[in-house]
């Protein structure tokens, strides 16, 4: 399915009856929703499951490549308001986990429930932020599917790749089908991020926080951050698990997840 939003096509899909209690996958960097399949089964039975590819990533449109997480937020927004959902459970793995943390910061009335994967609240500091203008020099210079290569290593556990060689290969294919616009727009929308640290006092509703203790992107220390900050929450570090956990360790997230939304 696709909506017109804000300038751009936004590729979603939108499974369940609008009667069943609404959760909104959002994906992370630089994936589509096509990473939430083991979700997206697992869910849409019980209820209304939304998914969509963050501009720049997947069957949406790229635009002008000139991105910022506000703009992700806007789109978020309107896609609730074109699809009539007044309010929301917000699922975010890493980059999806940054601008779920900014919805409730900046739209709180929409946010039911919130679920953090491998995330945090932090804006880049110095190192991180040379470290993406690394990564968009070299994407401009030798293409994405060096990028996916080296962007592979990163985010899986090292037993995944012999443990789960299918989603290691479907996470290269995927990164490989995103533009280069699409990665460096994103890049740099991502340096640019606001904190969100200060926030986490305030969030008053029910928060799911899971992260693999092998993450090296998003460390569990970070996870552990948020859960001290919010009131109320709970987290789970699934083991055999680094920065891409409903993928590499399905059954203990999938089960983690269940029992949060069934309460």
């Amino acid at each position: 399915m696709e909506a017109l939003l804000n300038g751009i096509r936004l590729h979603y899909i939108d499974v369940g009856t609008s009667q069943k209690p609404p959760v909104v996958l959002i994906h992370g960097f630089p994936f589509s929703m096509e990473m939430w399949n083991p979700q997206i089964e697992l869910l849409k039975s019980d209820y209304r499951v939304i998914a969509y590819d963050v501009r720049g990533h997947g069957n949406s449109d790229d635009g002008d490549g000139q991105y910022t997480v506000e703009f992700f937020v806007d789109d978020l927004i309107a896609l609730l308001d074109y699809l009539k959902i007044a309010k929301a459970t917000l699922c975010g793995l890493s980059m999806g986990g940054y601008i779920a943390l900014r919805a409730m910061e900046r739209n709180p009335e929409r946010v039911a429930s919130l679920v953090l994967c491998d995330t945090g609240p932090q804006a880049d500091s110095n190192e991180v932020k040379i470290r993406r203008a690394g990564n968009m020099k070299s994407v401009k210079a030798n293409g994405v599917k060096t990028f996916a290569e080296g962007f592979v290593k990163a985010v899986f556990a090292p037993e995944s790749f012999g443990k789960r060689p299918n989603e290691v290969e479907a996470i290269r294919r995927i990164i490989e089908s995103n533009s280069e616009i699409g990665i460096c727009g994103t890049l740099l929308a991502l340096a640019c991020r606001t904190d969100t640290t200060d926030s986490l006092d305030l969030i008053r509703i029910p928060t799911l926080i899971m992260v693999g203790e092998e993450d090296k992107v998003t460390p569990p220390k970070l996870s552990e951050l948020m859960d001290s900050k919010i009131s109320g929450s709970e987290i789970h570090i699934l083991k055999n698990a680094a920065h891409l956990s409903n993928l590499e360790n399905p059954e203990e997230f999938n089960k983690y997840l269940s029992e949060f939304l069934s309460k």
